[in-house]
């Protein structure tokens, strides 16, 4: 079964971060575009993940994880090269409303991350469901070639407009033309 699309403000919501690993770096990359009330813990921290701690101002505990650290969270990912914690934390977060991505192991996921592109307010989300990881990444890479520079401007925009314009089918028929014009713009050629 396919994994239901959904884009979440995560600006109010605590995320913890089990590893600090080459893998957990790279879900630490993607989570800091998104947000920074993110608390990690990690026995060792790669050179690159502490540069994003320090960067970001995030929490970090070197330590081992122990029982009862997920709470408080609400979204925890675990990223280790241990799939018996991974089960472990996953069992633990049941019953409670911790979402949990488990790298590697969806069998003890909530959620998946999918390969994305973002430029400004742009963000557009590729998944395979888990079936081709490297066919998500390469349709990625396409899109990120495609997609304007402009693409935040025109959207501040459409921001703004939105504000502004009483809403109605003619602002809907407004904003309609506006958004047929860039794209013919930029990918009509």
């Amino acid at each position: 079964m396919s994994y239901f699309p959904m884009f979440m403000d995560m600006k109010n919501l605590k995320v913890l971060l089990i590893g600090a690993g080459s893998i957990a770096t790279e879900k630490l990359e993607k989570l800091v575009d998104f947000t920074t009330e993110i608390t990690v813990i990690a026995l060792s921290v790669e050179e690159e993940a502490h540069s994003l701690i320090e960067e970001h101002q995030l929490t970090l505990e070197e330590r081992a994880y122990k029982k009862g650290d997920i709470e408080g969270f609400d979204i925890v990912i675990v990223a280790t090269d241990t799939v018996a914690l991974h089960k472990k934390i996953f069992e633990e977060s049941r019953g409670s409303r911790i979402l949990v991505n488990s790298v590697d192991n969806v069998e003890y996921c909530d959620f998946i991350f999918p390969s994305y592109v973002k430029k400004d307010d742009l963000t557009i989300a590729f998944s395979t469901g888990g079936a081709s990881p490297a066919f998500a990444k390469q349709i990625r890479q396409h899109f990120e070639k495609i997609i304007p520079e402009d693409v935040g401007a025109f959207l501040s925009k459409m921001r703004s407009l939105r504000v502004t314009m009483p809403k109605g089918k003619e602002r809907m028929k407004h904003f309609e033309s506006l958004v047929e014009a860039y794209i013919k713009k930029h990918f009509d050629k």
